[in-house]
């Protein structure tokens, strides 16, 4: 069996590779053909010196699609073999305008007529497939640009991770879990202060007796996320000590808890979620947001140091 078709399209990325070295490798013969010293790279900037003078470096890297170190190159290779000319612009000394030599303009004609050529055979390679490729690579670019394929990847990932992470209600023989996790975090980027001993050590006498909740991630066996709800008072929880293990950061397990904690602050009655964080997490506050968070200064003041920053998620609307 060929390597790619027992891989199948997860080798696209490699099977383009490797019809683009073909394709390459097949127009190099071509330039031959024509008696042309140019190498195909070379294409794409030359055409836009010969038909769009005047441009420079970054403008050919936008317009080709290209880098600009990419382009760069090119470019020294053409000076390097007199095809194009570097020049300090007119209007902004700052920016190098490049331009044929007459040895490039003299070249152009012959690769017009090959370009012509090369279009022709193509069009007819094109019609000897079932799929135009071509077009099914347009296609492929608009598709990719919508949704880049590891974002496309990355949902896939953590849907299937997510079928396999299990939220469950605290019990006592987690406490050491619940406490490890949020020391992690906090001693990573701040310092532990006593509110926090408070509720990681004594979490049923702070957090479950006074009415609240902890949700724990368990995956692959492991407790690897967490997070508490606060009763503040009868309208309102706090979304507190919400803790990933680094080891399982990125696959998606944040978002399920905060999903798992809003469900349960519904469940609770009631009509507010509330927060506080630091804006030093961006992470964790890239996730508020996707979560519905809204900054708020509506809130007391924080017991915390590390308190920079407060959220909030309406829940429900209180009728006034």
């Amino acid at each position: 069996m060929d390597f790619f078709d027992e891989l199948g399209s997860a080798g696209l990325g490699s099977r383009l590779r490797r019809l683009s070295e073909v394709v390459t490798s097949q127009a190099a013969e071509v330039y031959e053909l024509y008696h042309v010293a140019f190498e195909p790279r070379w294409f794409p900037v030359f055409y836009v010196v010969a038909t769009e003078p005047g441009r420079h470096v970054g403008d050919i890297a936008e317009r080709i699609g290209q880098t600009h170190a990419a382009v760069s190159q090119v470019v020294k290779d053409l000076v390097k073999h007199e095809l194009v000319q570097v020049q300090r612009g007119e209007t902004d000394q700052r920016r190098s305008v490049i331009s044929l030599t007459e040895k490039g303009a003299a070249l152009w004609p012959a690769l017009q007529q090959q370009t012509a050529d090369v279009r022709q055979a193509t069009e007819t390679l094109l019609a000897e497939t079932r799929h135009n490729l071509w077009l099914a690579i347009g296609e492929m670019e608009y598709a990719l640009s919508r949704q880049s394929l590891g974002s496309r990847v990355k949902a896939i990932r953590d849907a299937r991770v997510g079928s396999a992470v299990r939220i469950r209600e605290y019990e006592p023989q987690f406490q050491p879990d619940f406490k490890r996790l949020n020391i992690e975090w906090i001693e990573r980027y701040f310092r532990v202060e006593e509110p926090d001993l408070k509720a990681l050590d004594h979490p049923e006498e702070y957090i479950l007796q006074p009415g609240g909740r902890i949700l724990l991630a368990e995956y692959q066996g492991q407790i690897v996320g967490a997070c508490a709800l606060l009763r503040m008072d009868a309208d309102t929880v706090e979304l507190a000590k919400m803790a990933v293990s680094p080891a399982a950061q990125g696959l998606g397990i944040g978002f399920r808890l905060g999903e798992a904690a809003i469900a349960q602050a519904r469940a609770l009655g009631s009509k507010r979620l509330y927060l506080e964080s630091n804006t030093k997490l961006a992470p964790a506050i890239q996730l508020y947001h996707k979560l519905g968070f809204r900054k708020t200064v509506a809130g007391q003041p924080s017991p915390y140091e590390r308190c920079n920053i407060q959220m909030e998620l309406v829940l429900q609307e209180v009728k006034g």
